[in-house]
């Protein structure tokens, strides 16, 4: 697993966990805001970003779970504070249940920690069997449409398309991002249906921590209906609803995102 790791050597740190088809290059502008006073851990799930991707490795929420848990323990943080998006949202979660004694503020990001029974179409043909790897891995058909399908507000530039892209560029390369795809559980028989019904059980526990969600109003996936779900979970939350802001409300919304987020993990 590679991982980036900047800012004060501390056993207290920021742990920002990516999703699928990005990797810890979504956080760059974060991690630089935010490193000066506060240690930033943001990995590449295995498969992902300059992380080794294994054609054997069990591509699945608990396996995904079981290896934020091991980078945790390895670092002897004692304390990580949580910004999610997409599928981290239910790795980073499901990892809050386990540990929640080391679990401070949460920080969420256009992203999903319980069950929903649709997704949008586009998604659905990458998750057919036989379609969606040749879509997916053969034609690059769920990494490269996100480059501009997860933007609103504007477009990515050359350089930063280029960035989301380089870790993808062969059907070697996009074994993860097909697997994601083929994990998304949508009903009980699902293989990963159980540890996403085990992260969602968690989250009342998490009440009492600071929360911010930060929420790209325009996604085309994690639309408004999850973000009135996040409320429920968490009614102590503030929001911050980005109207015009895509999927990538990082991307897209930056100028409003990385100072709201940064001051609300850095005020004491």
């Amino acid at each position: 697993m590679s991982y980036v790791d900047e800012g004060p050597r501390s056993d207290e740190a920021v742990l920002l966990l990516h999703g699928n088809p990005t990797w810890s290059y979504y956080y760059r502008r974060l991690v630089r805001e935010l490193s000066p006073a506060m240690r930033c851990i943001a990995p590449d799930h295995i498969g992902m970003g300059l992380s080794e991707k294994p054609s054997g490795y069990d591509y699945t929420l608990a396996t995904r779970i079981d290896d934020i848990a091991a980078l945790v323990d390895s670092l002897r943080l004692r304390r990580v504070h949580l910004v999610v998006h997409d599928w981290g949202g239910a790795i980073g979660f499901g990892f809050a249940a386990r540990r929640p004694e080391r679990v401070g503020r949460l920080v969420i990001l256009n992203t999903a920690a319980f069950a929903a029974k649709r997704i949008p179409t586009r998604i659905a043909l990458c998750k057919l069997p036989a379609l969606g790897p040749l879509l997916v891995r053969g034609g690059n058909g769920f990494a490269w449409p996100a480059t501009w399908m997860a933007m609103n507000r504007r477009a990515l530039t050359t350089a930063e398309r280029r960035g989301f892209l380089f870790p993808y560029g062969s059907w070697a390369d996009r074994v993860a991002v097909s697997a994601f795809v083929q994990d998304i559980p949508l009903g009980p028989a699902h293989r990963s249906w159980n540890a996403l019904a085990k992260t969602e059980a968690g989250l009342a526990q998490f009440r009492d921590r600071p929360a911010l969600i930060v929420w790209g109003g325009r996604d085309f996936c994690f639309d408004d209906s999850f973000l009135a779900r996040w409320r429920e979970f968490f009614p102590q939350a503030e929001v911050d609803r980005i109207g015009d802001a895509g999927h990538y409300v990082l991307e897209d919304a930056r100028a409003e995102a990385l100072p709201r987020i940064a001051g609300f993990l850095t005020k004491t």
